[in-house]
């Protein structure tokens, strides 16, 4: 696998060879017409790029030259330079010059000697006469080779319409590989296995294929902070971290305004201005850091800030306000609890924002964003320290991991993103609270639901549990969202594996209980189960 420098190196070469080409093109462009300012402004453009892109990548040779080649291109566009005379060969030196020091890059070998040509574009600065060669390069020149740029641009929806045949490709494999056991042919199976493993290698190239590093997205941010932090009167420093991490570019499309708004808040609700941060002992200036690390098949962006936290004991009383939860259960429910009413919709209004120190403004939008990706939004907080908050995505949207299961003799999926653990427990395991089944895992009361009471009991709340309608052993699957954890009782586990995940079709994707369904390799439908609405209707139906 190639590391990143050698991929930001192969990105380099291949744009600046095109920055060669261009420059070619639009300086003789000028020699045949030197009033033509369009071909000026893309060599200065160009030269200006390179120049950036050059120190950037540790090449001070090729940013030298580009510098001052750009310094002559400015004086011929503000009219103090003319493009004619000896200016000419020198800018026509100059540029092949470029292009040679690109190739010997390329190629590792040294970059030619290029000190005749930075005195001579000096001393057009200075308005003297350069030292021109007297030897003709005219054969040279004419038997210049013609070279191609490695890199090739392919529009996104492309990239999507690749992706969609290779996901068939997956589900056809793996109904391949069904059959192929099956039918216990030797060769048949052979044969399926060796699709198998093209179907793989195809897959993982066009995922890659997909990739690009968030830095792309995290450069808009310094910007953005600036901005904000003037308008609200804030002294903000921003760091940023893991720029290199590579993430689906749909994902990162998906989720810029959601993250946009969360730095948003952040400077304008979660940092406070100078005066409130000296009066508290911190720093005058505020500090927020962006950054993103991968962990395991999932990437990890978060926003922290060393502001004022989040109240948790405002949101208590907030959430109790709006109905969304009684008194009384309120005051039994831990911090990630109570910080999980933020994410509901609605739960803030503009008048209310800094009684819980701006977050929630919002944040229901932010959270629809991230569940449409099937990943999770966690939020962290120390009163008067600060606050982060934590989105986990998944590398790529193309194929997720999920657990199958079995319940009524169907088939049904759920995100691994979303599950926690399996378990198998007896009736003497659970206890009975508030009509509610409860039971230990990790050290937390975690409530526990037959699935096929909750996806069947109609509109009505769910009748109150009782340990007599559990017989013999269950098997659970403990799911996590929103910092909630639920037990969901079904029949029997089977496997996990990666699956690709269809849409589900009208009238069908009303039902928002499932987030699609996938063909197994028995040639079976099975359908995916939406972590997120299992977890809301069970706290709307809860007795």
């Amino acid at each position: 696998m190639k590391s990143r420098e050698q991929e930001y190196r192969e990105i380099f070469m291949a744009e600046a060879l095109e920055y060669y080409d261009a420059m070619s093109r639009h300086i003789s462009e000028l020699e045949r017409n030197p009033s033509d300012e369009p071909a000026l402004n893309e060599l200065f453009r160009l030269m200006h790029n390179l120049k950036s892109n050059a120190r950037a990548m540790g090449f001070n040779g090729i940013g030298e030259v580009a510098h001052h080649m750009e310094t002559i291109f400015g004086l011929i566009r503000s009219r103090e330079m003319a493009f004619t005379g000896y200016v000419v060969p020198v800018l026509f030196t100059g540029i092949d010059t470029i292009g040679e020091m690109v190739r010997a890059v390329g190629a590792g070998e040294d970059l030619p000697e290029v000190e005749q040509l930075l005195e001579n574009l000096d001393r057009l600065v200075r308005g003297e006469e350069p030292i021109l060669n007297a030897d003709s390069d005219d054969d040279e020149d004419a038997s210049r080779k013609l070279e191609l740029s490695d890199l090739v641009y392919i529009q996104i929806r492309k990239l999507d319409h690749l992706l969609n045949l290779v996901g068939e490709l997956t589900i056809d494999r793996d109904r391949v590989l069904t059959l192929s056991q099956e039918i216990g042919n030797p060769a048949l199976a052979a044969a399926a296995a060796h699709l198998s493993r093209i179907a793989d290698e195809l897959q993982y190239s066009v995922m890659d294929a997909r990739l690009v590093g968030v830095g792309s997205l995290f450069s808009k941010f310094p910007r953005v902070v600036r901005d904000v932090a003037t308008t609200e009167k804030k002294d903000v420093e921003l760091t940023i971290v893991g720029e290199d991490i590579q993430i689906d570019r749909n994902i990162l499309q998906i989720i810029a305004d959601a993250l946009l708004h969360l730095v948003r808040n952040a400077i304008g609700h979660g940092l406070e201005t100078p005066e409130e941060r000296v009066a508290a002992g911190k720093t005058a200036q505020g500090h927020l850091t962006l950054s993103a690390q991968a962990e395991r098949d999932d990437v990890l962006i978060q926003v922290r800030d060393d502001g004022r936290g989040i109240n948790v004991n405002s949101v208590r009383r907030k959430a109790v306000e709006r109905g969304l939860v009684s008194a009384e259960a309120a005051a039994h429910l831990d911090e990630d609890a109570v910080r999980s009413f933020l994410f509901e919709p609605g739960f803030s209004m503009a008048q209310e924002v800094t009684e819980i120190s701006g977050r929630g403004v919002g944040l229901d939008v932010v959270k629809i964003a991230i569940d449409s990706l099937g990943g999770q939004l966690r939020v962290e907080s120390v009163l008067g320290e600060g606050t982060t908050f934590t989105l986990v995505l998944p590398t790529s949207i193309a194929v997720k991991g999920a657990l199958l299961f079995q319940l009524d003799q169907r088939n049904y999926a759920i995100p691994l993103m979303h599950t926690d653990s399996v378990v198998s427990l007896l009736p003497e395991n659970f206890n009975v609270v508030g009509g509610v089944l409860l039971t230990r895992v990790q050290d937390e009361n975690v409530p526990v639901v037959s699935l096929r009471r909750l996806l069947h009991n109609g509109d009505g709340p769910l009748p109150a549990a009782t340990k007599a309608d559990l017989s013999g052993r269950q098997d659970i699957i403990i799911v996590n969202y929103n910092n909630r954890r639920l037990g969901l009782i079904v029949d029997r586990f089977l496997r996990q594996q990666d699956i690709v995940v269809k849409p589900m079709s009208k009238p069908l994707d009303t039902i928002d209980l499932f987030g699609g369904v996938t063909l197994l390799g028995s040639g079976q439908v099975c359908l995916v189960l939406d972590v997120p609405a299992l977890t809301r209707l069970f706290l709307a139906k809860r007795p």
